[in-house]
Order: C-alpha cells, then structure tokens, then sequence
C-alpha cells in the first residue's frame, strides 16, 4: 500500500526506535496525525530538547543536564561505595529502591567479543582512573546476570583486586513471589550460590 510520504518518513522514523515494528510504526504515526497540533509540537520540542540538552556526567557517566550530575554532587553521599552498572537505566531502577547511599559509575555497555565490544570500548578507564582516589573502599559490581554481565564483573574485578578495594557482585537468584519450577537451571544455581545463614 502506498502512503503519501511526509506519513511515510513519520513511520519509517517510529520504525527506528527499538521494540516497534512496521505495524506499530504505522499505528503510531496515524495516532500522531490525530493528535492536536499543539501536542504535537509539544512532543516533537521534548524530543529536540531531550537531544540537546542532555547528556552524560563527566564523573559517573549517569545521563544528566548538569555536569557533574545531582548524585555527584550530593555530599551526603557515602564516597566510599561506588556501585557500577551497565546504563544509565540502571542507576535509575538502583535510586527507586532507596537502599543505597553511595555513587554509581555506568559502563554504557558490557564486554562483548563476540559483537567485537572490548573494555576499551565501555567506561572502565575512567572508573580505574576514579578509583586512585583513597576514598573508595568497595566497589559494587551490578552488571546484568548474563554472559556479558558476568564476564564485565570479572573481568573489572581482576583489574580492581590488587589495589586492595574492596570488591563484591550482587546477588542473583529467584525473585519474590517466583516459583521453583517456573525457574531456569542458571538461575537456580545462583540462587543455590548466594544462599545465606538465617
């Protein structure tokens, strides 16, 4: 079927973010056609404004539109914990929580030889370089439970041991309310490994 152009590019561009197909491209794009122009205005300059004016803390790498961003420079936190995740997201989900007190530091990414990802290629220079500083007593490796995750964690853990920090890795198993049977080997066996004393 043949769609005048400007809906043609609106939905080859919603085709582009991850997750959507042609049909929900489609459907988006037709949803904006009925939108109020206003709105629609008003959607596109967050966009434009989101692009432009954000962008990563010089110290953490967590997504900010000040730099260093607001966990960095919040003095009331604990400088002794650094706690690196792979994205921005994470560090988000980690602040919902409200349980940890400390800084985070975001790799943007895991090691990946297989899509040719080094640790050159994410942010492990600059958390090396974070942790000359005598502040830091642990670091906190949470990284997604899945190849990539835990050969980032490993990988960080050998480069971090030797300077005498501290080094821990969440733990992994089964989620609240989860079922046994439902659970896959892996995950069990994590969970086996991260059992404690009650």
């Amino acid at each position: 079927m043949h769609y005048p152009e400007p809906i043609t590019k609106l939905m080859d561009s919603f085709s582009k973010l991850p997750g959507i197909g042609p049909k929900t491209a489609s459907r988006l794009a037709f949803f904006v056609l009925d939108m109020k122009e206003d709105d629609v205005l008003d959607f596109a300059q967050a966009l434009i404004k989101a692009k432009r004016d954000l962008g990563f803390c010089s110290v953490c790498g967590h997504i900010t539109d000040t730099d260093p961003c607001y966990i960095c420079e919040d003095k009331t936190r604990d400088r002794s914990l650094i706690c690196v995740v792979e994205t921005p997201q994470d560090v988000i989900a980690m602040e919902k929580m409200r349980d940890f007190g400390g800084l985070y530091h975001v790799l943007h990414g895991t090691i990946s030889p297989m899509d040719g990802i080094g640790p050159e290629d994410i942010n492990v220079p600059q958390l090396l370089k974070r942790l000359q500083n005598d502040e830091v007593k642990e670091v906190i490796l949470a990284t997604n439970p899945n190849v990539e995750g835990e050969a980032t964690s490993m990988y960080i853990s050998r480069l971090i041991k030797p300077s005498g920090i501290s080094v821990t890795r969440i733990a992994h198993g089964l989620p609240m309310g989860g079922d046994l049977e439902y659970a896959d080997e892996v995950t069990l066996s994590k969970a086996m490994e991260g059992r404690r004393e009650l």
